[in-house]
């Protein structure tokens, strides 16, 4: 029995592996651990990549977290999570090294292909980081664990490194998912340059120092005869796409006067500052 487990693991592994887990750049590359083959503690989530071009398996709140921040860099140009180390039998050999267990498989006992949370394309070089909560990085086991994980990348010269919640910028990442989803925003294109122009001036003209970013937007909706809230998501565009700069290290909230909200425009001749 303990024999046919072990084919049946050997057997995932390689399915996956022609399935291209693990495999290929940015649009094409498919995560070794998609959401559905592990568990769910109902912290999972897939989001639609802006660097990429592809929906991205993260499996907690901190790997999001992190996803928002490498998505909102201008020097990292692909992210592609839960890579695979392999061959596991280099894993294996690490572990044997080092006289600790290898990660099994909690049902069939089997080791399992180890992963790392991102591997990072920073200009020409990769980087390759593990995510993981403060609380946990007493655990000898999950130290073990690490130092595994570690030797593979320096035996590839890619710098390794640990990310935990004290290295996240709250603030920062609760900006970036406000605006995330709009970057793509899918009525630029229906409604035209001319149009989108004219929301954004009618936007900066509205704002003052007591004006709230939901009420300048509703205006602006008013005024060019849109659906409500079409002005407001076309600001999170601008700010996702860069197109507006603002200081993302301050709180944006729409219902709230814009106190000191700073707007830099390029293209425009004169910036807005709505304090």
């Amino acid at each position: 029995m303990g024999k046919r487990k072990r084919i049946t693991s050997t057997a995932q592994i390689e399915k996956r592996i022609k399935e291209g887990r693990g495999d290929g750049y940015g649009q094409d590359y498919i995560p070794w651990l998609l959401i559905q083959d592990v568990p769910s503690s109902g912290r999972a989530t897939r989001i639609n990549g802006w660097k990429t071009n592809r929906i991205h398996h993260v499996h907690s709140d901190l790997e999001r977290s992190y996803f928002y921040i490498l998505e909102w860099s201008d020097i990292v140009t692909d992210i592609r999570e839960q890579f695979p180390l392999l061959p596991i039998e280099e894993t294996l050999s690490i572990a044997e090294e080092l006289d600790i267990k290898h990660p099994t498989d909690p049902k069939t006992k089997h080791p399992i292909v180890m992963t790392t949370d991102s591997l990072v394309s920073v200009g020409n070089r990769e980087v390759a980081r593990t995510i993981k909560p403060s609380s946990e990085l007493d655990s000898p086991r999950v130290i073990e664990k690490f130092e595994i994980e570690r030797r593979y990348w320096a035996k590839r010269n890619i710098d390794w490194g640990i990310v935990t919640e004290i290295d996240i910028p709250k603030i920062l990442v609760q900006n970036i998912e406000w605006v995330h989803k709009e970057h793509n925003n899918g009525d630029v294109s229906s409604l035209g340059p001319y149009m989108v122009s004219g929301i954004e001036k009618l936007v900066l003209e509205n704002l003052s120092p007591y004006t709230t970013l939901a009420a300048a937007t509703s205006k602006a909706d008013d005024q060019l005869g849109l659906e409500h809230g079409t002005s407001l998501a076309m600001v999170r565009h601008f700010i996702a796409t860069k197109r507006w700069k603002v200081n993302m290290d301050k709180p944006i909230i729409p219902s709230q006067p814009l106190d000191a909200f700073n707007v830099q425009i390029d293209h425009l001749e004169n910036s807005a500052i709505g304090g």
